[in-house]
């Protein structure tokens, strides 16, 4: 994927210079995240696949998270840079040039490979869990659209307006800055360790295990494919404790077994909430 894109980002940057079209140009730019992100990338899951240590009990998973959202940094400097471009062609700083044929069909050209590329990431972002995959297969398909608004935009050139080209360099910086949205929303909700699960889900799941009286402060942190999980398990208070703690295996291993993206999940062990102090014997 990384030859791909960075062959597309070269072609569109290459003939963005020699027609002067800065819709060509900022759309290659664009591309050349593509590239950027999947170097980005590729570290993050190197890191990430590393296994849990002495410093990082839980993993390095975030690893990859916090790759996926050093993408949304290359996006920003790209979507300064499209925007500078299209106000000097607005203000008359740079002179139009024709759009020539040529033009037109190393955009249809990257159009095709483009759509090759999204399909076969989503379809391994969604085997493999990976973020960084599914983040760049987002951004991907943001510039197929991008491509499609510049291919029009180009043909409105060759038309006599070619006003058209600079304004489709704004929408361009547009689908950027909404990829980059997406990807910083998705990457922010799992940095702040906002819920992953539905607790009705979970208690759902709980109450169906033999023996058990309640649960509650049901909690869920991580990404979509690798969650932790913490809960209180209200069970009798005459069970012995070896009888309680075989039980509350019992109920992670129903948890794991419903959603195995569960990578753990820790139980604590409590009586049923009462009025009053508990009966003593």
């Amino acid at each position: 994927m990384f030859a791909l894109n960075l062959v597309i980002a070269l072609a569109k940057i290459a003939f963005g210079y020699a027609s002067g079209a800065v819709s060509i140009l900022s759309d290659g730019f664009h591309s050349l995240t593509d590239s950027a992100s999947n170097v980005v990338g590729l570290v993050g899951i190197r890191f990430a696949r590393q296994p849990p240590d002495a410093d990082h009990p839980y993993g390095h998973r975030k690893y990859e998270t916090v790759a996926a959202a050093a993408v949304t940094l290359f996006l920003l400097l790209v979507v300064v840079e499209v925007l500078r471009n299209a106000f000097n062609h607005l203000t008359g700083r740079t002179d139009p040039h024709a759009i020539g044929v040529d033009s037109l069909a190393v955009m249809v050209i990257t159009i095709a490979i483009n759509l090759i590329v999204v399909a076969y990431e989503s379809r391994e972002a969604k085997r493999l869990g990976s973020e960084v995959l599914l983040a760049d297969a987002t951004q991907t398909r943001s510039d197929v659209w991008s491509s499609v608004a510049v291919i029009a935009a180009l043909i409105g050139a060759r038309m006599g307006l070619p006003i058209l080209d600079p304004l489709a360099a704004i929408l361009v910086a547009g689908f950027i800055a909404y990829a980059g949205y997406q990807i910083a929303r998705t990457t922010t909700r799992i940095l702040s360790d906002r819920i992953v699960m539905d607790e009705s889900d979970i208690e759902r799941v709980v109450m169906a295990v033999p023996g058990v009286l309640g649960c509650h402060q049901i909690r869920s942190r991580g990404s979509a494919d690798h969650v932790f999980l913490d809960l209180h398990v209200w069970l009798p208070p005459s069970m012995p404790l070896v009888e309680a703690h075989a039980l509350s295996h019992v109920v992670k291993d129903r948890l794991i077994e419903r959603y195995p993206q569960i990578a753990d999940a820790i139980i604590h062990i409590e009586p049923p909430h009462q009025v009053g102090p508990l009966p003593t014997e």
